[in-house]
């Protein structure tokens, strides 16, 4: 089994229900002790930024805020270095605890033994 779960989420607003799946399995593997390193990565991108995860909605959906305090309690979350700059997000624009970092690192992680990736 598994102990690193590496997830990459493509979606956002523009695909709610594939970005809330993304999130949801995120937060849950770490409620299960999961290591757990979620990417943000195209539209997902713009949940780095406070405040924005509040303004999406998806009915029967648990809070996106939640899902990424969940995350953040003892998982990691990175923003993409190229969507980042795609969208003008810099390193003191994210939340805290937030990193950028770019494919060298998502393919080490995805790649180091016994991790199992997953993109939405």
């Amino acid at each position: 089994m598994a102990k690193k779960l590496v997830i990459k989420v493509t979606a956002g607003a523009d695909a709610p229900e594939r970005c809330s799946q993304a999130f949801t399995v995120a937060a849950v593997a770490v409620a299960s002790g999961v290591e757990v390193s979620l990417w943000l990565t195209g539209e997902s991108a713009w949940f780095a930024l406070p405040g924005r995860a509040a303004t999406f909605e998806l009915p029967h959906a648990a809070p996106l805020p939640d899902l990424i305090e969940s995350i953040q309690s003892s998982g990691r979350i990175t923003l993409c270095t190229q969507c980042a700059a795609r969208r003008d997000i810099e390193e003191e624009d994210v939340l805290e605890g937030v990193r950028i970092a770019g494919a060298q690192v998502f393919v080490s992680e995805a790649m180091s033994d016994d991790a199992q990736a997953l993109v939405y």
